[in-house]
């Protein structure tokens, strides 16, 4: 290895296996047989084995630090020291490290979903276990200044700290949570048309039909079924989404699907001449996440959006919803109230269900509670912040499939993402000035072509405060966020009209 397309084939040689492992992984959680675990574990092992040799190749590195002093352009140069990021970063673990974290996540997983069907943490919780240790010896390998669990937060978000997200979430308990409070004293709206029978086929149709309308390409995608609904991308060219469907709740699959939807439009609009490069990856969790509740909930919770799209969705179910108007179906969609299930939670006390599991994440990484613990925790913490007792663990502590696959520190993303949500798609009513419009008759191709200029074709090469401060002039403001549920909340509800 000697000059830059030396660097460009091996990062796709890199990423070749990358996508082998990501495949397997779609398998395992859409289509893989029960009797397949075993070895589907030992298959996921050996290659992460193999990507972790590569990803540490001494001549690799010996290339990256030639590169990183030649003269390159701007956008090679980036690449060059990103990448070295990267480098010097998987030179801290073992391959055997890597290899006993790959094996045990993927029967983790296997275990997870059986506990979760049977409402049973102690079948998840010795494996949970050994996760968590691995974790805490992965916090020593990285290294970190402040708190242990910043090494995991920095692996989803980085230069993310526990001292910004304490002070994030003091903002949350400060100005959201009285907000909440205010909204549960007011006059309640009815969801009861989301609560009736739907043919599950046309459930799935109409989805469809939603990401399609979003700009997803299907030539280069599909829509699956999943135990919990994810987004996984091979290249540019094959991002593929899941979701999940009860024939019961309407609800259950649409926020999912354009949520899903929000992820894949960012992997499919990175390019894909840079395959394996930090320019054809996606920056971070935190932009990832504006990217789906912006689509999920600036615009899949919006008015406008429904007037186009209710219409469509009577047609698939005429009889259930032929007493109802697109006024009614956005009432019922926004309603404000404690639940257990973070993923159907209303946009606002969604940030609940996230700043209780930052809480208890950081503190089961520093091992002020252990695993043993969790379900006791996290049943006091949702009585506390939410006021209602969980039933059980699949709707407690089982719900969400993260802590399965080792992915400690990702949770609070999902709050960063909403709030870089709201200050990009205040942006983009700035510079869009008929965009609401535009939503409303259906057009979203606006919307995207702002969010690919801005943030798509960029990949990884600036940080996610540069994209911020790049497209709207400062830096992350909780405020964008706040602004945007006073004003859509207090008319929803009829609160006291505020300024914005």
């Amino acid at each position: 290895m000697k000059n830059y397309e030396d660097y460009k084939t091996h990062c796709s040689k890199i990423a070749d296996v990358a996508y082998s492992i990501s495949i397997l992984n779609w398998d395992q959680e859409v289509m893989m047989p029960k009797k397949s675990v075993e070895r589907r574990a030992q298959q996921i092992a050996t290659l992460a084995g193999i990507l972790h040799e590569l990803n540490v190749d001494k001549d690799f590195g010996n290339l990256l630090n030639i590169l990183s002093k030649s003269k390159l352009n701007d956008e090679e140069s980036r690449n060059i020291k990103e990448t070295l990021k990267e480098y010097n970063r998987n030179k801290k673990y073992t391959t055997r490290f890597v290899q006993l974290m790959s094996k045990t996540t993927s029967k983790s997983f296997t275990a997870w979903q059986e506990a979760k069907a049977k409402n049973d943490f102690s079948i998840f919780a010795p494996l949970l276990e050994e996760l968590v240790d691995l974790k805490r010896q992965e916090c020593e390998l990285i290294g970190y200044k402040g708190h242990p669990y910043d090494a995991m937060l920095g692996l989803f978000e980085p230069n993310s700290n526990v001292s910004d997200l304490d002070e994030l979430f003091t903002d949350v308990r400060n100005q959201l949570v009285p907000f909440v409070k205010e909204i549960a004293a007011a006059p309640q709206n009815k969801e009861d048309l989301f609560y009736q029978h739907f043919d599950q086929n046309k459930q799935l149709k109409f989805t469809e039909d939603l990401l399609i309308q979003m700009g997803y390409d299907f030539d280069a995608g599909r829509q699956d079924l999943s135990t919990h609904p994810f987004t996984t991308n091979f290249s540019a060219t094959d991002v593929r989404v899941t979701t999940r469907v009860d024939a019961n709740n309407l609800s259950e699959i649409m926020w999912s699907s354009i949520h899903e939807g929000g992820h894949a439009l960012y992997e499919q609009g990175l390019k894909d001449k840079n395959y394996g490069l930090p320019s054809g990856a996606y920056l971070s969790l935190g932009i990832h996440e504006s990217q789906s509740r912006l689509y999920e909930n600036n615009v899949g919770r919006s008015l406008g959006y429904w007037k186009h799209n209710f219409p469509k969705l009577k047609n698939y179910f005429p009889e259930q919803l032929k007493d109802y108007n697109a006024e009614d179906y956005y009432q019922a969609m926004n309603i404000v109230k404690p639940s257990f299930i973070r993923t159907n939670a209303d946009e606002l006390t969604y940030h609940f269900h996230i700043l209780i599991r930052y809480e208890i994440e950081k503190d089961l990484i520093a091992g002020n509670i252990e695993v043993k613990d969790l379900p006791k925790v996290w049943n006091a913490k949702y009585k506390e912040y939410l006021n209602i007792d969980v039933p059980n663990d699949g709707e407690g502590v089982l719900q969400d499939i993260h802590w399965s696959h080792g992915a400690f520190g990702y949770f609070s993303t999902y709050s960063i993402g909403s709030f870089y949500a709201a200050q990009f798609f205040n942006q983009a009513k700035k510079e869009i000035p008929e965009l609401e419009k535009q939503i409303e008759n259906g057009d979203l191709t606006p919307l995207l072509t702002f969010l690919r200029k801005n943030i798509h074709q960029h990949g990884k090469l600036f940080a996610s405060e540069e994209i911020c401060l790049n497209i709207t002039g400062e830096k992350l403001n909780f405020k964008h966020f706040m602004d945007y549920a006073k004003n859509k909340y207090s008319k929803i509800y009829n609160l006291t009209p505020v300024t914005i």
